[in-house]
Order: structure tokens, then sequence, then C-alpha cells
């Protein structure tokens, strides 16, 4: 499998000076180790993060699309990777190389920004469904992920609000079988 070059290293600048050999390569199913100024590892999570009141603002593509993009300008300033994202009714999925940062620092940087940005720019929605409160509920959900879970948890964030496809368990019978 080629590696997918996700963050190109010469074009961010780090200080005055550029970083030489700095690996941010991503691959198809697993992260690379990523050298920071004082540290060298691999750090992929697994984040959701679900809207206040449950409501579903997701189901509208316009904020969907914002909230993306949002988290996207986010990441670039951080210098996180967005591996993955998705979006349920009233939800966000999104599976992140988050370099030395913690779920908690991302969480708040993620949130803040584009609960802000989201409620700002759509004046409807916050009168609507949130009576001029937050954008997010304060719960988050954060796992870690090892190499062989990241392309289970990238799949799961990109096929988040589609169909879900049965799968029968080996052995299983469907009621078809006994009709004849």
């Amino acid at each position: 499998m080629v590696p997918l070059l996700l963050v190109d290293p010469d074009e961010q600048q780090l200080g005055t000076t550029r970083r030489k050999n700095f690996m941010d390569r991503v691959s198809g199913c697993y992260a690379e180790i990523r050298h920071h100024s004082s540290s060298i590892g691999r750090n992929v999570l697994h984040l959701s993060f679900k809207t206040k009141y449950c409501h579903g603002i997701f189901n509208f593509p316009e904020v969907q699309k914002r909230c993306e993009d949002i988290f996207r300008e986010v990441c670039k300033k951080h210098r996180w990777i967005l591996r993955e994202i998705g979006f349920d009714q009233d939800h966000v999925h999104i599976t992140i190389d988050a370099g030395i940062d913690g779920p908690k620092d991302i969480a708040k940087a993620l949130k803040g920004n584009a609960g802000k940005k989201l409620l700002n720019e759509f004046p409807d929605i916050k009168k609507t469904y949130f009576w001029g409160s937050g954008f997010w509920s304060p719960t988050i959900y954060f796992d870690s992920l090892g190499e062989r879970t990241i392309t289970d948890m990238d799949a799961y964030a990109r096929n988040q609000g589609q169909p879900r496809q049965p799968v029968p368990k080996p052995g299983q019978r469907y009621l078809d079988d006994f009709a004849a």
C-alpha cells in the first residue's frame, strides 16, 4: 500500500526554521511514528461529540459541511491530522492523529471553535434549538487506537449516518431457508 501524504512538512513553518525529516505520513491502515520538537510517537484517537439536547442539527447539510470545514481549519492550525470525519443526526465521530495533545485539548479546540462559529453563523438554529446556550454537550467519547483498529475506526467514522447492512453470524439461518 502506498502511503498517503496528508501533511506536507515543508510547507509548515515551525518557528523561524523549517523542520526536515518530519514524518507526518499516514497510510491506509496505520499511522506512522511522528517526530515532534521533544518527542516521538503515535497518538491516533477516536473522538465523538454530541450536540446539546440531542437535536438533529446535522440533518442540515450546510451545518454539517461548515462544522467539517471548521474542524479541518482547527486541525491544520494545531498540526493534527484529521483522518476521518462522519456525522449522524446529533453527533460527530472523528479519527485524528493528535500529535502530543490529549483528548481534552482536542475537544476544547474543536468544540469551542465549531460551537462559537456555528451558533454565530446560523442564528436561527441557535434560537430554535439551543435557546441561547452552547452547541455541544459537555460529554466527549474518546478512545486511543492501535494499528489494528485504526482502519476499523476510520470506516466507522466515514459510514456514520449510512444504512447498516446486517452481518449474518456463521451458521445463521433465515426464514427464507425454511420456506419451500
